[in-house]
């Protein structure tokens, strides 16, 4: 399936807190803490129109245990081959992906790639200029999804080390395995 990247909606925040706000009803005193991160999470950004969640959760196993209540909203459990993440992901009407939800755990939420990349991105339009053109600039060609990842991680990387040296944290790869 082609990468479509989209000029940035001002809806997404939105959609992201209405999510947000369901999750936690769902699933009460499960999650605490749940963001908007990714593209969609940082405005003027172009990007997949997906809204990525990110959850943290003393242990995995208290969401799994109540996954019914995320299948009731329309999320399916994905292997991502992460270990110490689950994923999860929601389509709109048409089959298209709409929502993604990353579960971690509450012990490394402070220093997760995820957020800080997109606290860099709102923070430096520098940064995020960049990031943007990449992604537009792969979405154009023949390259699907895995591809699009890919191509993406020499940068996001960059970025990623630039946030976590600001923090005075050490440099980790962006990919976990």
């Amino acid at each position: 399936m082609a990468v479509v990247i989209v000029d940035y909606d001002a809806a997404w925040p939105s959609l992201a807190e209405q999510a947000c706000e369901e999750l936690v009803a769902a699933l009460p005193g499960v999650f605490l803490e749940i963001e908007h991160v990714g593209s969609t999470s940082v405005p003027g950004l172009a990007a997949k129109p997906i809204v990525d969640l990110m959850a943290s959760v003393s242990a995995l196993e208290a969401v799994t245990a109540q996954e019914r209540a995320l299948t009731g909203l329309g999320y399916r459990s994905e292997e991502t081959g992460m270990r110490g993440r689950l994923f999860y992901f929601r389509a709109d009407a048409s089959g298209r992906r709409s929502h993604h939800l990353h579960v971690v755990p509450a012990d490394t939420w402070d220093t997760r790639n995820e957020r800080l990349l997109r606290d860099h991105l709102r923070a430096d339009p520098r940064a995020a200029s960049e990031y943007a053109a990449l992604k537009r600039h792969l979405a154009g060609g023949d390259v699907d999804a895995a591809a699009y990842t890919r191509a993406k991680t020499d940068l996001i990387q960059r970025l990623v080390d630039e946030a976590r040296q600001a923090r005075g944290l050490p440099r980790v790869p962006v990919w976990e395995e």
